[in-house]
């Protein structure tokens, strides 16, 4: 089993998030590029990651596609994945201003 949590916000750049959750969470982000996602930021947790991206993905037209097109008013996405629940994560994640959950999902 897999845990996936999606945050949103409007409020933070992804790099601001980076920094607020890094600190908030003592993790080390990341920055990677990917032509799917663009720029994103990732850290490591025991058992799992937590992923910052922006939700518009650029493409070559210079039209953006949302990665989350059902939260289009979230500018940029916190994604986390642990094989199970973690509530102690969830609700210092939750303790962020400005950063709202967004989405739960076991598979």
């Amino acid at each position: 089993m897999t845990d996936h949590h999606t945050y949103g916000t409007s409020t933070h750049t992804a790099g601001e998030l980076a920094r607020l959750v890094g600190d908030r969470l003592g993790l080390v982000f990341t920055e990677r590029d990917s032509d799917y996602r663009g720029v994103y930021h990732l850290a490591g947790i025991p058992n799992g990651r937590i992923e910052i991206q922006p939700n518009p993905i650029p493409r070559d037209d210079d039209e953006d596609d949302l990665y989350a097109p059902e939260h289009p008013a979230a500018q940029v996405l916190l994604l986390t994945t642990t094989p199970s629940p973690d509530p102690a994560l969830q609700a210092r994640l939750d303790s962020i201003e400005g950063l709202t959950h967004l989405n739960h999902e076991t598979v």
